[in-house]
C-alpha cells in the first residue's frame, strides 16, 4: 500500500492516536538531534577549526542530507530496527506501546541533555521499544534475538573499532607529517577536519535518522493498516520530515554536548581532530551500509579517546569518560524499564 501524505491525513482524521505517535517520534528525533548529532562536529569546534554556530549549522545540514540521500541507496539500519521487536496483533495496543517507548526515550534523552552527558539515543531507542514489547507480550516473545545480536556487533564497532582506528590513524599521521611545516600542516588539517566532520554529520543523519524513520513508519502502518508490512517503502514526505526535525534539534540544542565531548574530554590539535573524525566516518559508514545500529556518541567519543591516548593516556580525562560509560551501561535497563512501566500505565488509561 502507498503511504502518501493524503492517505496519512485521512487516517489521522479517523484516529488522532496516529498523530500522537508521529509527534512523539518527532520529539524523540529532536532530542537525538540535540544530544547525538553534535558529536559529529565536537572536535571541529574543540580544536577551533570552526566556530560553534557555523559548525552546528553544518551538522544540521549534514543530518538532513545524510538521511535523504543515503536512505535512497540503503535503508538497512531502518529495516534492522523495524524487525527488532514484535508488538503483537492488536494494533491499538501496539500503538500505545510505541507511544510509551517514545515517551521513555524523550524523558531519558532530555535528562542526559540537561546534564550535558552524551548518552546514546540509539541505545535508548532500542531499549525503549524492547521494554515496551516485553510489557505488551508479557515476556521475551516479542523480541527478535537475531536482530538484537546486531546491537552487540554494533557495540564492538562503536567502541573497540572506534578507539582502535582513532589510535591507528593518529599513529600513521604523526610520522608521515613530521617534516611538514607546522603552520602549513595545521591549515591543511583544519580543512580536512572540517570535511571529515561534515562527513560524520551526513553519516549520523543516515544512521540515527533511519532508526527514527523506521519507528515513524511502523506507527503509520499500524494506524492505517493495523499491521506492519515487510516490504513497505518509506515515503519521501516522511523522510524529509524526519530529516528536518533532526536538523532542527541539532541547530537549537547542540552546544552542551559539544562542550562535554569536544572541549572537556580531550584537548586536540587539528591533526588529532581530523583523525577522530576520519575514524568516526569509517566506523559509522561501515555500520550504516551493513545494517548494524551503532551509536554515533559511542563511536565519536571512543575515537577521540583513541586519538588522545595515542600521544599519552594522560591526555584523556578518564573521569569524564567513566561517567559516560556509566551512563551508557545504565541506558539499556534504565530506558527499558521506563518504557515497560509507561506501557502498563498507558494501557490502563486508554
Amino acid at each position: 500500500m502507498a503511504y502518501d501524505l493524503a492517505t496519512f491525513a485521512s487516517a489521522l482524521a479517523a484516529d488522532p492516536l496516529l498523530g500522537l505517535i508521529l509527534a512523539l517520534t518527532l520529539g524523540a528525533t529532536i532530542v537525538n538531534g540535540a544530544t547525538d548529532a553534535p558529536n559529529a562536529i565536537a572536535t571541529v569546534v574543540g580544536s577551533r577549526a570552526m566556530r560553534p554556530t557555523p559548525a552546528i549549522l553544518m551538522a544540521a545540514a549534514g543530518n538532513f542530507i545524510g538521511l535523504v540521500a543515503i536512505t535512497a541507496v540503503s535503508s538497512a539500519v531502518a529495516k534492522t530496527i523495524y524487525h527488532m521487536v514484535d508488538f503483537g496483533g492488536d494494533a491499538h495496543a501496539a500503538l500505545v506501546a510505541l507511544a510509551a517507548a517514545m515517551v521513555a526515550l524523550i524523558a531519558w534523552g532530555a535528562a542526559a541533555w540537561y546534564f550535558g552527558i552524551p548518552t546514546s539515543q540509539s541505545h535508548s531507542l532500542i531499549a525503549g521499544i524492547t521494554g515496551a514489547a516485553i510489557a505488551l507480550q508479557g515476556g521475551l516473545a516479542g523480541v527478535n534475538g537475531t536482530e538484537w545480536m546486531k546491537v552487540l556487533y554494533g557495540l564492538v564497532i562503536s567502541t573497540g573499532l572506534g578507539f582502535g582506528t582513532g589510535w591507528l590513524f593518529m599513529r600513521l599521521i604523526r610520522p608521515t607529517c613530521r617534516h611538514v611545516n607546522r603552520q602549513r600542516g595545521n591549515r591543511a588539517f583544519r580543512l580536512l577536519q572540517i570535511g571529515a566532520g561534515g562527513g560524520v554529520a551526513v553519516l549520523h543523519g543516515a544512521q540515527d535518522g533511519q532508526k527514527f524513520l523506521s519507528l515513524a513508519m511502523l506507527g503509520i502502518m499500524l494506524g492505517i493498516d493495523g499491521a506492519a508490512a515487510d516490504n513497505a517503502v518509506f515515503p519521501l514526505w516522511l523522510i524529509v520530515l524526519v530529516s528536518l526535525t533532526m536538523a532542527f534539534g541539532t541547530a537549537v540544542g547542540g552546544r552542551k554536548i559539544i562542550k562535554s565531548v569536544g572541549m572537556d574530554m580531550v584537548r586536540m590539535d587539528q591533526a588529532q581532530g581530523f583523525a577522530a573524525c576520519l575514524s568516526a566516518c569509517f566506523c559509522i559508514g561501515l555500520a550504516t551500509f551493513t545494517g548494524l545500529p551503532v551509536s554515533t556518541t559511542h563511536t565519536k567519543t571512543t575515537a577521540i579517546m583513541g586519538v588522545g591516548a595515542e600521544k599519552s593516556p594522560r591526555n584523556v580525562k578518564w573521569g569524564l569518560a567513566r561517567r559516560m560509560v556509566l551512563t551508557w551501561i545504565l541506558t539499556f535497563p534504565g530506558c527499558g524499564l521506563l518504557a515497560w512501566a509507561f506501557t502498563y500505565v498507558f494501557l490502563l488509561v486508554t
